[in-house]
């Protein structure tokens, strides 16, 4: 293979079952000086925090010409090299301990390897010219034979049962990266599943499973999944266009409990419990529906379109944006739109979707204490770093702006007639701002081209001051009024078939072996200065309590004025005598079913 950039990287996956990922990185003069510093990236774009992959890495060792150089740790992400032939490639040799299990790092065992090459890879940064990090790259991988790897890297090579870097039999593939952020974002799923492919409208998809106990997948499951998937995908294009960006990759991990999801150029690796794929589990297979959609948008609203400052990635360090609420939360709301759009989610997945997302909302009370704006700016050190009391001063800017988006929306079809919506918005942005297209007005948007574009649409002159009261106040969405314009509204779960609990303690609790524990408080609850989180309920009116069930059962028929309750506080047992309310009856469901204009919203864009 040609390498004009003189960096080449290895990984060798044959020695799994120690979960060590063996890595090989060889740099070819010429240098620039005597030195040559090497570091890892420690911030992911898409992930919003800084993270610490040097913490896996051990021996490590550094050559030339077969011998071995000198070499120091600086800082806690680097390692300075002494060139001793500065006509000579120099060769970095380590290992990574993959033992986290998360779609930001790379993972390894003996059923497969997921290669995050952020958390594997370190970088020459000085001691070469700064240019060729942006050259093409190559990257080899040296998989246990029958693995088949699936990635949005270009393959150009294979040899099938050769020795690996550390001498075990093995499969080799051979990929090529053109420039830092594509080899950044050149995921790698290896195991021994297939790489099951499929065609939508000329486009070629790979999807790619794996679960973490060896659970086989349901092949009926993975068909409906597939046919949901080519529904999704479908829409998508209906709404941007077919992308000309080549094979999209996407790989799922299937796990106990563990969640997640992170965009890359042209793939995805999201995880979700295994059951999202077992046939009867509905609200966790509509979970992976939403997902899937999330993350396949962010092809374009984060990965091409991007905030002006994440043009070109400092990896170093945090790069802060307020955007956060257009590229995260306007993803989740276009997402689910497009799921039932595309008929993947039927009318009442959606409706479901929304009782959820409405309960978080009325539950939390930090729209008073943090806009939009704040809470994409602080994510780093808010939404990556909450506690139990963050709700009652912080807010999601998934969630918060997903709902905000929803009025705003409604708000622009009601002014242009029904003509245009912040889909359109979406699209239009990137057509003039992104990375990708042929002829944008200039890469990478800030507020005022958003605030921009949407005021310069038909029905959006006068939404300039909406969308800056939606964004920079802190206040929450007026949620009613939008679902107004649909023929909808709110109503209670609380029915004329089931009364309110007499008392209400406004906690949020949870059981496990017998023991009920304290995780957050309610907002208004009576016991926000009394019982902490982590603190666990012993009995109320001095009646056991070792489950959340038995806890509702007591407290619906218990008058609120004089309650007992007996609890555990950091090893003491400790008795309160309280008055508690009555449980309050919060409008999170929706009502009614809906006008012209409500149909005319969840209908498809596919002709």
């Amino acid at each position: 293979m040609s390498n004009n950039s003189g960096v080449h990287f290895s990984i060798d996956a044959t020695d799994c079952a120690t979960r060590y990922l063996h890595v090989s990185i060889a740099i070819s003069p010429p240098f620039t000086s005597k030195r040559l510093t090497l570091k890892f990236p420690r911030w992911v774009p898409g992930s919003y925090f800084i993270r610490e992959p040097m913490q896996y890495l051990t021996s490590l060792n550094c050559q030339q010409n077969g011998n071995d150089v000198s070499f120091k740790r600086k800082a806690v992400d680097a390692v300075e090299i002494k060139i001793a032939d500065p006509d000579s490639k120099i060769t970095v040799n380590y290992r990574i301990l993959g033992i986290e299990l998360s779609v930001r790092s790379t993972h390894i065992d003996s059923s497969h390897l997921h290669m995050m090459p952020p958390f594997t890879f370190l970088l020459p940064t000085d001691g070469i010219e700064s240019s060729r990090i942006n050259k093409p790259h190559q990257i080899t991988v040296y998989c246990p034979q029958g693995w088949t790897p699936a990635t949005q890297l270009q393959q150009v090579g294979s040899d099938i049962g050769i020795n690996s870097i550390i001498g075990n039999n093995s499969d080799k593939y051979d990929y090529t990266a053109p420039d830092r952020d594509e080899l950044l974002d050149g995921i790698i799923e290896a195991n021994s599943n297939p790489n099951i492919s499929f065609e939508v409208d000329g486009r070629r998809h790979v999807l790619k499973l794996w679960d973490s106990g060896g659970y086989p997948t349901s092949k009926t499951m993975i068909n409906r999944f597939i046919g949901d998937m080519e529904k999704i995908i479908t829409e998508h294009h209906a709404l941007f266009g077919i992308p000309d960006w080549g094979d999209y990759i996407t790989i799922i991990h299937l796990t106990e409990k563990s969640r997640g999801g992170l965009e890359h150029l042209n793939s995805q690796t999201s995880m979700l419990p295994r059951i999202c794929l077992i046939d009867g589990h509905d609200d966790e297979y509509r979970d992976l529906i939403s997902l899937f959609s999330h993350e396949y948008l962010h092809q374009w609203n984060v990965k091409r379109l991007r905030p002006s400052n994440f043009i070109d990635y400092d990896l170093q360090q945090e790069v802060h944006t307020e955007l956060l609420w257009w590229f995260e939360g306007c993803t989740s709301w276009l997402g689910d739109m497009l799921c039932v759009r595309s008929g993947a989610w039927s009318e009442d997945d959606w409706r479901k979707d929304m009782d959820r997302k409405l309960s978080r909302h009325m539950m939390r009370n930090g729209s008073e204490h943090e806009s939009l704006a704040e809470a994409s700016h602080d994510a780093w050190i808010h939404l990556y770093r909450s506690n139990a009391f963050s709700r009652e001063i912080q807010i999601s800017y998934y969630l918060e702006a997903e709902l905000g988006i929803f009025c705003l929306d409604a708000e622009l079809r009601r002014r242009s007639k029904g003509k245009h919506g912040i889909c359109d918005l979406m699209a239009k942005l990137c057509k003039k701002y992104a990375l990708g297209y042929p002829n944008p007005i200039k890469v990478g948007v800030d507020y005022k081209d958003i605030r921009k574009e949407l005021v310069n649409m038909e029905g959006g002159r006068n939404l300039g001051m909406y969308l800056d009261d939606m964004v920079y106040s802190k206040s929450a969405p007026e949620i009613t009024h939008a679902l107004e314009f649909y023929g909808l509204g709110l109503t209670s779960k609380i029915n004329q078939d089931k009364t309110p609990s007499l008392s209400w303690l406004g906690l949020n609790i949870s059981d496990k072996a017998g023991r009920v524990t304290v995780s957050s408080h309610q907002s208004n609850s009576t016991l926000r200065n009394l019982i902490m989180p982590g603190d666990e309920l012993i009995a109320i009116n001095s009646m056991r309590v070792n489950n959340v069930k038995s806890i509702k059962t007591i407290l619906s028929k218990l008058d609120p004025n004089e309650v007992e309750i007996c609890y555990n506080h950091e090893g003491i047992v400790k008795s309160v005598t309280v008055k508690l309310s009555v449980e309050p009856e919060l409008k999170t469901k929706l009502d009614g079913k809906g006008n012209q204009r409500w149909k005319r919203y969840i209908a498809t864009r596919v002709t």
